[in-house]
């Protein structure tokens, strides 16, 4: 199977997926309780401008009628209208998103380079000191709810311990803006503004760290199980019959061997971080489009509820057809399995 069919034939299966969530999405929105015309308007407004709003919103037909009305506009541009900024929904999106994706990135950054080293050498020797406290680590870094993790770095912060700020993404005496990507570390490096990129690092740490923990645990076990596995096999045995050193073993084969299932989680983390952030954004007041999502559903501001969810799966069919890719690459095997 050519790497572009097997990339086609994943990508049909997700955009399946898609459009399951956006019919799940838009009637749970639309069966929950309360009228988005009369929250939009306040409890003062008399029934017929509330009849005239639900008109406009479309809220007098019939669901499967509002659906595909919906959808239609998605196709065009249009997410539909905020109740609580009067401002396009995408557009909301649009100045939100830069601020989450810069925090999910620099925390999956962290997942990898510290999870699958720790998984490589936790592996190289089972069962010795440095795995024994390696899987300790690793199950306290799952078990811990992000936002209590992010809740003691706060603290840990405020109280001295930490020299690193603990709100927002750029102190307001920086002046700059992030005008090409929307990313502050990225845009600062294209501008030689290496002030701005310490200064915006310094702020993004705390909360990526706080949102990285659990990953870097199950990062590390998933490499760690892999690698134990198949060392077993028989080529690499054979491989260490023929005189291989254990370290080209174990970082130039087994490694690759073992890939698959942590770029696997990596690309789930990535995924599900996009849309499930929102506890780190609020503890740290970041300005991102998770944080925009819990407002929304406070409010019951249906249209930005559906199109921060429809934007998180859109991320997440992004992040499974770039895993299946690099995966094919790393393990040609993968793809004549998918057929």
């Amino acid at each position: 199977m050519s790497q572009a069919y097997y990339l086609w034939l994943r990508l049909s299966r997700l955009l399946l997926v898609l459009v399951g969530l956006s019919v799940i999405i838009f009637v749970v929105a639309r069966l929950i309780p309360g009228d988005p015309a009369r929250i939009a308007l306040g409890p003062l407004a008399t029934p017929q401008q509330v009849a005239e709003l639900q008109q406009k919103m479309g809220l007098d037909k019939s669901i499967a009628v509002q659906y595909f009305d919906y959808i239609s506009n998605v196709f065009d541009g249009d997410m539909g209208q905020s109740t609580i900024t009067d401002q396009p929904v995408l557009s909301d999106i649009t100045r939100a998103l830069p601020a989450t994706l810069e925090l999910v990135l620099v925390a999956v950054f962290f997942t990898a380079a510290i999870g699958m080293p720790l998984g490589i050498f936790a592996a190289y020797r089972p069962n010795g000191w440095f795995d024994q406290v390696s899987r300790v680590v690793s199950l306290v870094g799952v078990v811990t709810p992000s936002f209590l993790l992010a809740l003691i770095l706060q603290l840990l912060a405020s109280l001295g311990w930490l020299d690193l700020p603990v709100t927002e993404r750029l102190s307001s005496s920086m002046n700059f803006s992030a005008d090409f990507s929307g990313l502050l570390l990225l845009d600062s490096v294209l501008q030689g503004r290496f002030d701005v990129f310490l200064n915006a690092l310094q702020h993004i740490l705390l909360p990526a760290i706080a949102l990285s923990a659990a990953g870097i645990g199950q990062v590390m076990r998933i490499t760690r199980s892999s690698m134990i596995e198949f060392s077993h096999r028989d080529h690499v045995e054979t491989l260490r019959a023929c005189g291989v050193s254990k370290p080209v073993v174990n970082f130039k084969y087994l490694l690759r061997l073992s890939a698959s299932a942590p770029l696997t989680i990596l690309g789930l983390e990535f995924a599900s971080l996009i849309g499930n952030a929102f506890v780190v954004e609020m503890v740290f007041s970041w300005p991102g489009v998770a944080s925009y999502g819990v407002r929304s559903i406070l409010h019951k501001d249906f249209n930005a509820v559906i199109g921060v969810v429809l934007v998180s799966g859109v991320f997440f069919i992004a992040a499974n057809l770039l895993i299946d890719f690099i995966i094919g690459v790393v393990d040609p095997r993968v793809k004549h399995k998918g057929a």
